[in-house]
């Protein structure tokens, strides 16, 4: 755990280390959504300071209590330091508890990437693509094949900062915010089902000219990457899906309560913060205090937006509804899937049970299966073992 901050106790002049990273700020590696951001970088102990940017620049200020910052960094001072010399340490920070990053991972770890010193296409990268429905907020790091990543219902790309840092020396990675989610457009009459998912990542793929690319997908983008490897097999090389949310193939009680729900009721309810923190605590059990607040901080982000509260409950009543069996049904047209396939389970998943993984032993013999002492986050819950088995099944 962090030390708190003393308001108490302050320097004259911000650390060096803040100073030599404000100063190399490139605003071709960061994305601010309103053209405007201001990062409260705290050295634990000593005092805060906040990065001005404005103007395609950042500059240095006093932090002032009365100023709301967009985003929050916290580390003491060796590791900050450690942090301008390479910006990958701060993810080993961030694991250690060394470094805290709150309010909004997009412009936080945003600043880190523009603060890098790194050049060139393959250097990490926050920035937007706009497609044929809108704009896509996406991270990118590394060269090679290409690999993109779905995040889970009420998640966004920052759930998949881990499996960038992990990847980006093999694969150009993408991470992207889902239409709906994090700082990507949120159309008010989009259907939020894996279909209309499935086709707005088509249009990434067009935008950024691919042929092709790898998926990684957890939970509710595991069921996207499916959906995408059922529909567009020539657009798709291997999927690896952590977690997937799949078909339900027993009775769903609520099932028509639910179809009478409609989703724009989600433009005015708002489910109080400390209802989140305990349902993404239960999810993600073996993630550390860090990524479990920043997780609350990345789903709040969105959900308290009422475009995002629609997408939300939009795209959870599509998970619920759909139909297990029949023409259209998942299960019955999950054993045409072409693409080789990884299934990642969590034995301590309460969303999505490893139960599943005997369905689709039986509807895709030739998939390949890893079961991890996890819950339903795959990749922040054992970082390790997950991106180890995903490299080597991306690699053939």
């Amino acid at each position: 755990m962090l030390p708190r901050l003393n308001p108490a106790v302050t320097v004259a002049a911000p650390p060096e280390s803040l100073q030599t990273l404000t100063a190399r700020f490139d605003m071709t590696a960061f994305d601010a959504p309103s053209g405007r951001a201001r990062i409260r970088l705290t050295v634990a102990h000593e005092g805060a300071w906040d990065a001005v940017i404005a103007g395609g620049r950042a500059e240095l200020a006093p932090a002032s209590g009365n100023t709301v910052p967009d985003a929050i960094l916290t580390a003491d001072r060796g590791t900050w330091r450690r942090i301008v010399a390479d910006v990958r340490t701060g993810m080993d920070a961030y694991h250690a508890g060394r470094f805290a990053i709150r309010r909004d991972l997009h412009l936080g770890v945003g600043f880190l990437a523009a603060t890098s010193g790194a050049s060139g296409d393959a250097r990490l990268r926050f920035h937007a693509i706009e497609t044929a429905s809108g704009r896509l907020a996406v991270v990118t790091a590394g060269a090679g094949v290409p690999v993109i990543l779905l995040h889970g219902l009420g998640a966004t790309k920052g759930s998949f900062l881990t499996t960038v840092a992990a990847l980006a020396d093999s694969f150009r990675v993408i991470a992207v915010d889902l239409p709906g989610f994090g700082d990507s457009v949120k159309p008010l009459r989009a259907s939020y089902h894996p279909p209309f998912f499935a086709r707005s990542i088509i249009e990434l793929l067009d935008a950024l000219g691919l042929a092709r690319a790898h998926l990684i997908g957890n939970s509710m983008g595991g069921r996207i990457a499916l959906e995408m490897g059922l529909r567009y097999p020539e657009r798709v090389g291997r999927l690896a899906l952590l977690a997937p949310s799949l078909a339900w193939k027993r009775e769903r009680p609520w099932a028509p309560l639910v179809r009478l729900l409609r989703p724009e009721l989600g433009l005015l309810q708002i489910t109080p913060r400390p209802v989140v923190d305990a349902l993404v605590r239960r999810l993600i059990p073996g993630a550390g205090s860090g990524w479990v607040e920043a997780g609350v901080d990345e789903f709040l982000r969105s959900y308290v937006t009422a475009r995002g509260r629609l997408a939300f409950y939009a795209a959870a009543r599509q998970i619920y509804l759909e139909e297990p069996h029949g023409a259209k049904g998942f299960w019955t047209r999950l054993p045409a899937l072409e693409p080789e396939a990884l299934f990642i389970w969590g034995k301590r998943d309460w969303l999505v049970p490893i139960g599943f993984a005997a369905h689709v032993r039986d509807a895709l013999p030739s998939a390949r299966h890893l079961e991890l002492d996890c819950g339903h986050v795959p990749q922040l819950e054992r970082p390790r073992e997950t991106h180890d088995a995903i490299a080597a099944f991306l690699n053939g």
